[in-house]
């Protein structure tokens, strides 16, 4: 898989959850293709799938980085990294791989006797 071939899979990884974390440039670079192409679109830039990116490249890629109907200014990255059984990681689309992303979940909220735990 190449996203754990150019990885140090001990090496944190530290993906973008606030607006300040954003890469500016990546945040010109979306809202120049957001003005230019504006209805025509078919899918938010930052939603786009590239599979030539690294592990870290993908960690730090926005889908949504504005404010929400609250007036709150939200990012949520483009992929979730998760580590694997095996010890390796890999990045997981929030759209595309939204199921196996929900079975993450409900994996990291059952204990070692395979009760499912709530907080």
């Amino acid at each position: 898989m190449q996203e754990n071939s150019n990885t140090n899979e001990n090496q944190e990884i530290r993906q973008p959850m606030s607006p300040e974390e954003v890469d500016p440039e990546q945040k010109r670079q979306q809202k120049e293709e957001l003005e230019r192409a504006g209805k025509s679109l078919t899918i938010n830039p930052g939603d786009r799938i590239d599979d030539s990116k690294s592990l870290e490249e993908k960690a730090k890629q926005v889908a949504v980085d504005a404010p929400d109907i609250t007036g709150d200014h939200i990012v949520v990255p483009t992929y979730f990294v998760v580590d694997e059984p095996d010890g390796s990681r890999k990045a997981l689309h929030h759209v595309k791989d939204a199921e196996e992303i929900s079975d993450v979940i409900r994996q990291a909220r059952v204990d070692e006797n395979g009760e499912r735990t709530w907080w």
